[in-house]
C-alpha cells in the first residue's frame, strides 16, 4: 500500500531534532508528524528564517524522511480551555499564571503553525481545540443546555479566525477527538461539525485509542465520519476492567496496572486495526498512518520499531477485483 507510515515526534521531543530523525529512520519509518515544541519545529523560524526552514528539510532528507503533518496539540489546547495551572506547562514560561496572555499566544501560535505547515509542504495540522465546558461533562452541579451551547459558541468564536488563516494557507486542521476537548465522543463531534456548518477546513485526526476506552466503536466512528478523516493516528489501548476499576482512571498514572485501561504499543491492545484499515480503504483515505507511540510499560525504541513493522504489515489496499470474479461462466 502506498500510504506512508510515519511517527508522531511529540513523545520524542526530549531528543534533538537530528538525533530524533536518525532514530526514526533507523526504526523503519517513512516520515514524521512534527511536534511544534521542543527542538523539532519552531513555527516562527520556519516562516521567517529561510535558513532554518532549509535546514529542517535537509535534515529530513538526509535521513530519508518526509514531513506529512505538523502537530499543535499543546497550543491548540490553550486556545479553547479555561485556564488552570496545568496550561502553564504548554505555554512560554514568561506567561505562567496569565490566562489572557496564554490564550493570545496560543491563537497566534496555531495560526503560525498553519503557515509553517505550508512552508514545510505539509497539508495538515493535527491538534486539540480545548474546551470551556469539559468540566460540565457529568452535568452535576446541574448543567443547562444554554451553558453547553455557550461553550460550543465560544469555540466557534475563537477558532473561526484561526481557520481563516488555514484557508489562506490551503491547510486543513485535523482535530483529535479526545477527553478534555469540545468534541470528545460521537455526538459531541457531530455537534461541533454542525456548529461550524461543516466547514471543510475542520476535520479529524482519527485516533481509535481514545474512542475505545470511551466504550465507542472506532470502526463505526470511522465509517460515519469517513469524509472528515484528514489524518490517522495509529495508537492502541487495552481495557483491563476487573470489577475494582473503571474507565475514569481512579487518578492513577498511566502505566499503573490497576487502571481500567492503558495506552499500549500498537498491536498489544484491543483496537481492531484490520477493520479500521478496511474502513479507511472504503473511504479512499490515502494519507499517512502516523504511529503515536505511548506505552508506559515498554521500552520506547523496542516498541516504536515493532509498531512501525505492525503498521506496515496491516497497510493493505482494497481489492480491485471481486474475489469470485473468475468463477463466472463464459457467455
Amino acid at each position: 500500500m502506498a500510504r506512508p507510515v510515519t511517527l508522531v515526534t511529540g513523545q520524542w521531543a526530549d531528543l534533538p531534532f537530528e538525533e530524533a530523525c536518525k532514530l526514526i529512520s533507523s526504526m523503519g519509518y517513512d516520515g514524521v508528524e512534527l511536534c511544534t515544541w521542543g527542538d523539532h519545529m519552531d513555527v516562527y523560524a520556519a516562516v521567517n528564517d529561510p535558513a532554518y526552514l532549509r535546514s529542517r528539510k535537509e535534515i529530513l532528507a538526509k535521513h530519508n524522511l518526509n514531513c506529512y503533518a505538523l502537530s499543535c496539540h499543546l497550543s491548540g489546547q490553550c486556545v479553547g480551555d479555561l485556564w488552570d495551572r496545568r496550561l502553564d506547562g504548554f505555554a512560554p514560561a514568561n506567561l505562567a499564571g496569565n490566562p489572557e496572555g496564554i490564550r493570545a499566544w496560543a491563537v497566534e501560535h496555531v495560526k503560525q503553525t498553519a503557515r509553517a505547515a505550508r512552508a514545510m509542504g505539509a497539508g495538515v495540522v493535527t491538534g486539540f481545540m480545548g474546551s470551556p465546558i469539559w468540566k460540565y461533562w457529568y452535568s452535576f452541579p446541574q448543567t443547562t443546555e444554554q451553558m453547553v451551547e455557550d461553550g460550543f459558541e465560544e469555540i466557534y468564536r475563537l477558532w473561526s479566525p484561526i481557520f481563516d488563516v488555514f484557508d489562506e494557507m490551503g491547510v486543513k486542521f485535523a482535530l483529535e477527538v479526545h477527553p478534555t476537548e469540545i468534541a470528545f465522543d460521537y455526538y459531541s463531534t457531530q455537534r461541533l461539525f454542525e456548529k461550524f456548518r461543516d466547514r471543510p477546513t475542520l476535520g479529524l485526526n482519527f485516533d481509535p485509542s481514545h474512542l475505545l476506552w470511551n466504550m465507542l466503536d472506532p470502526v463505526v466512528f470511522a465509517r460515519d465520519f469517513a469524509k472528515k478523516i484528514y489524518h490517522v493516528h495509529m495508537k492502541d489501548a487495552k481495557l483491563s476492567l476487573d470489577g475494582r476499576n473503571g474507565i475514569l482512571g481512579s487518578h492513577l498514572p498511566f502505566g499503573d496496572t490497576r487502571r481500567g485501561w492503558n495506552f499500549v504499543s500498537l498491536g498489544h491492545g484491543n483496537v481492531d486495526f484490520d477493520a479500521i484499515v478496511r474502513e479507511l480503504n472504503r473511504a479512499g483515505y490515502e494519507g499517512p498512518l502516523a504511529v503515536e507511540w505511548e506505552d508506559s510499560g515498554m521500552d520506547r525504541v523496542f516498541g516504536a520499531t515493532e509498531a512501525c513493522a505492525f503498521a506496515k504489515k496491516i497497510n493493505f489496499s482494497a481489492s480491485k477485483v471481486a474475489f469470485d470474479a473468475a468463477l463466472a461462466t463464459d457467455k
